[in-house]
Parts: C-alpha cells; structure tokens; sequence
C-alpha cells in the first residue's frame, strides 16, 4: 500500500528555508521528512512509544536492554556492529536512549553515506537478529551503564523520587535495568531473558507505534521514495499506546521532608509537587507561565532574596517527568553552608512567593511578554545539528498534531487563566514533597533506597508546619517581575550594503578606543554581536593580579545579574571574561534592544564595588570552605583597568547601534 501524503501546513520558524512533508506508510508508520540542500551532514531519528513503563514485573530494565539489543545486527546486515562501523567509517554518530513512554533510536552521517546508513536503520525495525551470542554481551553493557549511573546524584535522586510513589505504579520502576533484574533474577525463576526479550518486541514494536524523522540535503521526492522502500515492511500489529489511569503519589507520598545523602559534597532542595501535565494545555502554557515567575532572578523575585541573604547560589523551577497521565513541577535550589542551616525559612519564603501569586492573580501582561519571548526564540532560533534536531521532532509527533510537531509547547498563545490558576493551586503545601539533600545527613538516616543505595529518612509535616515556616521566614519584600524593557518588538532587516563586505570597518580611532563594524548578510537575522576588550595594564603584570582580576570578573556578572536578568530572558545573553590584557565583555542578542543592554553592562561597570556584607554566599560560590562568619579574604582588584576599550561589532541588520558612545573612562577598585 503507497504512502499517504499529507500537505497540510507545518508551523515552521519564519527564517527556515527548509521544506517539511509529513507521510504516513501503508503500515500505519507516521514520518517527516526533511529537505535542506545546505546541510553537511543527514540524520535519522525513530521514535518507538513504548518505553520502561510497559516492562514486565520482575525484568526491570527490559525495554532498555531490547534498546541496545536492536544495534547489534539484523538479518540482511548480520555482522554485529557492521552498523556503528558504517556510520563512524562514514563521518558519523548513532545512538539512543529509553524513557518512560519512548523509546528513540538515531543517527547522523556524511551525505554520501546517508542511503546505506538509512537502510542499515531501517533493518532494526524489519528483521532485528537479536542473537543469542550478543545477548550475555548487552546485558553487561546495561550493568555497566547503571554501575556508572550508581556515582550520579542526578540518577539517585530520581529513582528515590520514584521509589517513594506507589508501588503498583509504573513510575515507581527501576527503569535502566542491571546484572541483577535482566540475568540473576530470572534465571532463579527459571525464565530466559532472551526469550521474554523477542516475546517483548513482538508485542510492543509495532509500526503504527512508530514516529519517523529522516533530514537531508535531496528533495522531499526522492527521501519519501526512500522511505517508503525501505520501511514499508515493518510489521503493524495495531498496538495501543500505554497509559495509566493513576497518579504515582498516594497520601502517604505527600507532605513529606525527606532527608538524603547525596554522593557530592554540597547542599540541595527539590520542592516538588504532582500537577497536571502542561501537555494536555500546552497552548496555555500553565507550568511555563509559573517555571518564568518562580524560576526568576530579577529583583523582589525568591532567588534574589535567597542570594541577598547568602543562602543560595542558583534556583530551578519548571515541569518534569512530563506524561499524558501525571507529571511534577519542581523548585530546584543549591544552597550555601548558612543556606542548608535555613532550610524551613527556604521553604517558608518559597511559600511565600506562592502565597503572592495567588493574590496578585494570573496576569494577562505577564504571560503576553512570555508569549512574545517565546514566538521570537521561535522564529529567529539558530539552526542546532541534524541529529539534535530529529529527535526533538520525532519525540513531539508522539504527543502533538502534526501541525505542532516543531514547535511542541514552545509557543504558549492561549492566556487562560482559569487553568494557569489550576497549576497554581495544586502548588500548595497539602500536595508537597520536599528533598534535601547533604552529607551532614551521613550517619542520621534510617532507609536505603534499593536500587542506587541512597541513604534517607522521611519526615511527615503538615500544612500547619509549613504555614508556620512562612510566618517565621524573614520578612523580605518579593515582588512580581517589572515590565521587560529588553523584549525587542522591531525585528525587521536593514537593507544591505549593494557590496559585499568581507573584514571589519573601522569607523572610527582615538588614543583610547578604536570601534570596528561589519554588516552580517549571510544568516539574515535581526541579532547582532558586540565584543568589548578591556585592556587592563596591571592585570596581568603577577599571580595575584591575575587571580584578582578573574575573582573581579565573576563579581561583576553577578552584580549584573539583578538587572540583566530581564535581557537574558529576552533573548540577549552577556558574559565577562578574563583575558590575557585585562577582561572581556561580549553581548549577543536580538538588534533592537541590544544597546539598551550594552549601555547597561557599561554603566553598572563604571560604578562597580565590591560588596562584602553576603560572605557566606561569596565564600561558597569562589570556593572559600570557611563556616560562613569569616567574609571573605581581602583584595584589591587592580586599580587601573583602563581608561577605554576596542570594540568589534557584526550586525545582522546594518544598524547604526554601534556608532553611540564609543569609550568611557572608568576604574574599578575593592571597597
């Protein structure tokens, strides 16, 4: 039976001049394909819905060792390994990897090899081999992968936060498998891995379960032609997607403390709560609209807080362990020595800010300058490499219409607030789990989580306890975010120089200062670059110097980051780094606004002093391993950090941003 084309429109960013076509297969399999004459490399991607939820009892780990079974060889292609020495020969990568409802194989190559690669890929799905000579092989091959996952807190962390969700739950799973669960195990039971492994495969790959991303330089003609040939043979047994009708977390897994020790020296807090999945509203974006305001660094925003007090050094906020059933929202904090002594004052004032939002109410402006920062990284977002690309693609077209396939929830253009409302009411401490993490627990703790080892203990509290940690926080003014001056609004291209320009114009010279300019007419987007080279004569001139003078760079992009912030948001990124002569500064965003920023940046280095009144939070974040009363050590960054600047300009848009002021004199000394 022929592919079904499908010409209905794709949403694609307005600078992509690749062209997309979406078949399906007379199997049931689901592709699009990709044509970009200018790309060096090809890539593949195929997306399987099924994942570690549907592995069996007792053979934890199954779907991901079918994962590293189906690499080996197929029937037309029988020499184990032939494929990944094919694609490494040909200029290439491949790999893959199992989640809880997926399972995505990829690849990228050279164009010349790109035909017989795709073809050998095409051989999994069709006629896997799975020989009982590999199997003993993968197996190892899994252990040792979870041996190493054993020293991740990342990897312990989140089998705890499984493990504690209830049992009958497949989120509760060990998901990597190991010796254990795929060998030891059911050879005691009397069952064959092997056997359970092709019995897996024939029930759950089927192709109607199959999503296929195929990215190259030939015509949507010739790729379709390819693809039909080469998987119309997958076997379609109509499998139905997995899915669970339950929540993972009972009552007994709520409004918990649990303590943990983690591998890594440090402290940690992972505020966590079951919401519903954003996936469901992903027009709406209500996890989004909460990750940009809890997740802010502004001023009046928590973190600021946190840090202004020297109690953390970073905060996370935002939606994970997504699925169509269930997901959680998590509040992610790295906290100094004197931070991990103030965990429930943490807590209260995270409640806090909650408490705020609730009163302050869903705000149409808010989310319409999220919006329009989302529609803008949308359409103007750099090209990332083929492979990355088709599997970001190809794990949307599981949970997403095919209009939506590249853009997934990147663009939130629903305001609802009656369903932003909803998320926000389920953050709330009735529905809370909270992880802490430090080697101080060592030697405190009464349970051990089974797969990883994690040593932990758990707490019961109440709403009452954690009202009373938000009346007992300190009483510190957060605040919502102001308006983003930084969102730009002009996007449009300036029209080019008739004459190509191949180096930088110098436009103009003085004894302090030289600025260069170059118009950019390749990439045809609204951004542009600044580097700014502060030349310092006494930075470099000893050790100290040297030292001193990175310790003031660190210092500025944190006295930046209050201000900043907002730009970073926006879509203009900044960074100070030490160099050789002295420092650097560069900024790369979007043209319209990018001056705003840079004045910014200019005027906040000219009035810069050190502040030493936070020592415990400097003290953890440059390393100092003190008890957090002792400051900071004394030092004088060097005093002559030069009176002016070069300045490199490449714009996009052929603007006259760069030709404002083009110096300033200014010193930066310790206080």
């Amino acid at each position: 039976m022929a592919a079904g084309k499908d010409n209905s429109e794709i949403v694609k960013a307005q600078i992509d001049k690749r062209d997309y076509r979406r078949i399906v297969l007379g199997n049931s399999l689901q592709a699009l394909l990709i044509s970009d004459p200018d790309t060096d490399k090809c890539a593949a991607s195929m997306s399987v819905g099924v994942g570690y939820f549907s592995d069996p009892a007792g053979l934890e780990g199954l779907a991901h060792f079918l994962e590293h079974m189906l690499f080996y060889a197929s029937e037309k292609y029988p020499v184990e390994d032939s494929y990944s020495k094919y694609i490494t020969e040909h200029g290439g990568s491949t790999n893959a990897f199992t989640s809880s409802e997926n399972t995505n194989y990829f690849f990228d190559v050279n164009t010349d090899g790109f035909e017989e690669a795709l073809d050998r890929f095409a051989q999994f799905f069709t006629k896997p081999l799975m020989s009982a000579d590999a199997t003993m092989r993968e197996i190892k091959a899994v252990d040792s992968e979870n041996q190493k996952n054993l020293l991740s807190d990342g990897w312990r962390m989140n089998q705890l936060q499984k493990h504690l969700t209830a049992e009958d739950h497949p989120y509760h799973k060990f998901s990597t498998g190991n010796w254990d669960t795929l060998e030891v195990r059911p050879k005691t039971k009397g069952i064959d891995t092997r056997s359970e492994l092709i019995k897996f495969h024939e029930e759950n790959y089927s192709a109607n379960l199959m999503h296929l991303v195929v990215y190259t330089n030939e015509s949507l003609d010739k790729i379709q032609n390819l693809v039909e040939e080469k998987f119309k043979d997958i076997r379609n047994t109509n499998r139905d997607y997995f899915r669970t009708s339950s929540q993972p977390c009972k009552s007994d897994h709520l409004q918990i403390v649990v303590r943990t020790v983690p591998i890594k020296q440090g402290h940690k807090l992972r505020i966590v709560w079951p919401v519903t999945p954003e996936i469901l509203h992903y027009m709406e974006g209500p996890s989004r609209y909460l990750a940009h305001l809890i997740g802010h660094e502004g001023e009046g925003s928590l973190y600021y807080i946190l840090k202004k007090l020297g109690w953390a050094t970073s905060l996370s906020a935002g939606e994970s362990d997504l699925s169509l059933d269930f997901s959680f929202f998590k509040v992610v904090i790295d906290l100094t020595d004197a931070g991990h002594e103030h965990m429930q004052d943490i807590v209260g004032l995270l409640f806090k800010y909650i408490k705020l939002l609730q009163q302050s109410g869903v705000c149409e402006w808010i989310f319409e300058e999220l919006s329009a920062v989302c529609e803008t990284k949308f359409h103007y977002q750099d090209k990332i490499p083929p492979s990355d690309y088709v599997v970001n693609i190809a794990s949307n077209m599981q949970y997403y219409p095919p209009k939506d396939w590249l853009v997934g929830s990147s663009l939130p253009s629903k305001f609802s607030p009656s369903v932003i409302q909803m998320v926000l009411d389920q953050l709330s401490p009735n529905n809370v789990r909270i992880f802490w993490e430090s080697k101080s627990f060592e030697g405190h703790t009464d349970k051990v989580e089974p797969w990883y080892g994690t040593a932990y203990s758990i707490e019961k509290i109440t709403a009452s306890t954690i009202q009373g940690w938000v009346l007992s926080a300190p009483n510190e003014n957060v605040h919502l975010p102001a308006p983003n001056k930084f969102i730009p609004t002009d996007l449009s291209l300036k029209i080019a120089p008739e004459k190509q320009v191949k180096f930088p114009v110098l436009l103009s010279r003085s004894s302090y200062s030289a600025l260069w300019y170059k118009p950019d007419t390749l990439f045809s987007t609204p951004k542009a670059y600044v580097k700014i080279n502060f030349n310092c004569p006494y930075a470099g001139n000893s050790p100290e110097a040297e030292i001193l003078t990175h310790i003031f760079t660190q210092l500025l992009m944190d006295y930046l980051n209050d201000n900043a912030y907002y730009a970073q948001v926006a879509g203009l990124y900044y960074s100070i780094s030490h160099t050789d002569a002295g420092f650097q500064v560069n900024l790369l965003g979007y043209n319209h606004k990018l001056r705003v920023l840079l004045e910014t940046i200019v005027d906040e280095i000219a009035t810069f002093r050190v502040k030493t009144d936070s020592p415990s939070y400097f003290a953890h974040r440059f390393g100092h391993q003190g008890n957090g009363d002792q400051g900071i050590p004394e030092f004088q960054v060097p005093t002559t950090l030069s009176a002016g600047y070069v300045l490199l300009f490449f714009d996009t848009t052929g603007s006259n941003l760069a030709l404002g002021r083009t110096a300033r004199s200014t010193s930066c000394s310790s206080s």
